[in-house]
């Protein structure tokens, strides 16, 4: 898929922005500050209705405006044009697909991005809530019934967690009903989850290893969030006066997480954090694949500062790899990375929220 115009309103210091772009490479260049990571954002706004920066939500929103709106051209598979839109005003987003209001649901199945970033080491060395993200995305859009029944499980979940929290004693009957929502759609996800990995896990290998060779072989390994041996619903069950101490459900998919290990690096401790970042965009690499193979169709690929985050070398690799897969690339940097000198490529200047086309 690609995008071929795309309109920004009031996102950050983009006020007023529309840009055609090109098939393959795209390449906005700048100093910093002058919003070229905006329209890298607005790009995955589309995609995730959500940021990749770290932040409220209302910094989205450029200083006195009252609404921020970003609208594009879709082509998906060659032949279909889809017409997509997502807005915000005041704390709640907007989605319009063909001019009709739509889902946020409806608006992420039908775009697809991945983005390489200055922060994405942290889907590596972070929190495991990225690497569940990274994780239901991909099952997402292999599954799109996977949201409803995620919304499902955080509704059971939240009124678990309500009881915890107002002290009720674990014998009490109102626990069991939310128990059993919770232990019936946490073996769906798991299982969705687990039928993901395996798909993804022969590309993650390929992808990891030509980024970190030196590493030896990575290993995906994955904790479904609740011991494997009894049926979750027992768990929870013997798990309340536990539970209830903590004031919150420490058992479940939402606890659910995954980890790379290497031959020669078994603890993600014993990785520097430029081996962090390779390891991310592997992964980043390997869920893009995946999705091509099973769409017919690459997402969207962002690469946000590429120079000052990959060495020259490693640039070339994924470029390389990036320019003969018919993806369509957004690439973020101060000037025109090398390895892109002598590729075909669409050149915007960046300055002050402003886009010029230079090529």
């Amino acid at each position: 898929m690609r995008l071929e115009r795309l309109r920004i309103q009031d996102l950050r210091c983009l006020h007023e922005v529309e840009l055609a772009l090109a098939p393959g490479l795209n390449v906005f260049v700048g100093a910093n500050g002058a919003g070229k990571t905006s329209v890298l954002e607005a790009v995955f706004l589309l995609s995730h209705a959500r940021s990749f920066r770290s932040g409220a939500r209302e910094a989205l929103l450029a200083r006195g405006a009252a609404r921020l709106s970003v609208f594009a051209e879709l082509r998906q598979g060659g032949d279909r044009l889809l017409r997509l839109g997502l807005g915000r005003a005041a704390s709640r987003w907007e989605a319009r697909l063909e001019g009709e209001g739509a889902s946020l649901g409806e608006l992420i199945a039908e775009c697809a991005v991945t983005c390489f970033e200055p922060g994405s080491h942290a889907l590596i060395a972070g929190a495991a809530e990225e690497r569940r993200r990274f994780l239901d995305w991909g099952v997402f859009h292999v599954e799109h019934a996977f949201l409803d029944n995620w919304r499902r499980y955080q509704r059971a979940l939240k009124q678990r967690n309500s009881l915890l929290r107002a002290g009720t004693e674990p014998g009490s009957p109102l626990y069991a009903p939310w128990e059993t929502e919770l232990a019936a759609l946490a073996d769906w996800i798991d299982n969705q989850r687990r039928s993901y990995l395996a798909r993804l896990r022969p590309l993650l290998h390929t992808c990891v290893a030509a980024l970190l060779p030196e590493l030896g072989a990575p290993e995906l390994r994955y904790r479904r969030g609740w011991a494997e041996e009894r049926e979750l619903r027992e768990q929870l069950e013997a798990q309340r006066g536990r539970d209830l101490a903590r004031g919150h459900t420490s058992l479940g998919a939402h606890r659910a997480d995954w980890s790379l290990a290497f031959e020669h690096a078994p603890q993600r401790e014993h990785l520097s954090r430029g081996q962090e970042k390779l390891a991310a965009l592997g992964c980043l690499l390997a869920q893009a694949r995946l999705y091509a193979e099973q769409h017919g169709d690459w997402p969207i690929i962002c690469l946000d500062d590429l120079a000052s985050e990959l060495d020259e070398a490693h640039q070339a690799a994924v470029i390389a790899q990036l320019a003969g897969s018919g993806a369509q690339v957004l690439v973020t940097g101060t000037e025109l990375p090398a390895p892109l000198r002598g590729l075909p490529h669409r050149l915007f200047h960046v300055e002050q929220g402003r886009l010029t086309r230079l090529l």
